[in-house]
């Protein structure tokens, strides 16, 4: 079919698609039952050598209905345990390298039960820009599901980091306190080891704050 411009010479705007039920397939087979890549890059973000902290990060997404959202993807892009992230591109000085820690990992919430989890290590703050005020301990995160069409990108901070969320630029940023807790996770403690736990609100009340970047 042609597609003509109107009167004054404007196109209409191309029909958009949601991600489908494809994503699972492409970007998480094992999940979707299909193991087909030699090696799959999880939820597991450290090795043996990793430094820092291990920690698990897990949660929830629920939709503007208050109902769990079963066929989420999530990834997450963080620092090592200096504040460094693992990309050519961080010259941040002062700060190690670890050839042990990928920084960045893909999972997707249970077709059961709704979770979503990293195994990872907690970051250190990282430089703002231009070398500004130094970021609060944090993960970025995106999500992408079926009736999104554009990924959501967030963060998570640690509720054991309150003088460091104080400063951070970023969380500054958001002008409505209450606004700003639904970025910050909850600490708990499992067979002596620190899990956060981070519910995200696609909408409605308590929406968790997404960014435009």
């Amino acid at each position: 079919m042609m597609i003509t411009p109107d009167a004054l010479g404007r196109l209409p705007e191309t029909p958009s698609q949601t991600a489908g039920p494809y994503v699972h397939i492409g970007l998480i087979p094992k999940q979707a039952g299909f193991d087909i890549f030699e090696n799959t890059l999880g939820e597991h973000l450290v090795a043996t050598a990793t430094r820092g902290e291990r920690i698990r990060v897990e949660g929830r997404i629920f939709d503007g209905t208050g109902t769990l959202v079963r066929d989420a993807l999530v990834e997450i892009w963080q620092a090592n345990t200096d504040g460094r992230y693992a990309h050519p591109a961080d010259r941040q000085e002062g700060k190690a390298t670890d050839p042990a820690f990928r920084g960045w990992g893909r999972t997707g919430t249970d077709f059961e039960t709704g979770l979503w989890s990293f195994e990872t290590i907690k970051p250190g703050p990282v430089a703002g820009r231009r070398g500004h005020q130094d970021m609060a301990p944090h993960l970025n995160i995106w999500i992408v599901a079926r009736g999104i069409n554009l990924g959501l990108a967030t963060r998570m901070y640690f509720d054991d980091e309150a003088a460091a969320n104080a400063a951070d630029p970023v969380l500054n940023i958001i002008e409505q306190a209450a606004r700003r807790r639904t970025l910050v996770a909850q600490r708990d403690e499992r067979d002596g080891r620190a899990v956060y736990v981070f519910d995200i609100r696609l909408q409605g009340e308590d929406e968790t704050v997404f960014f435009d970047v």
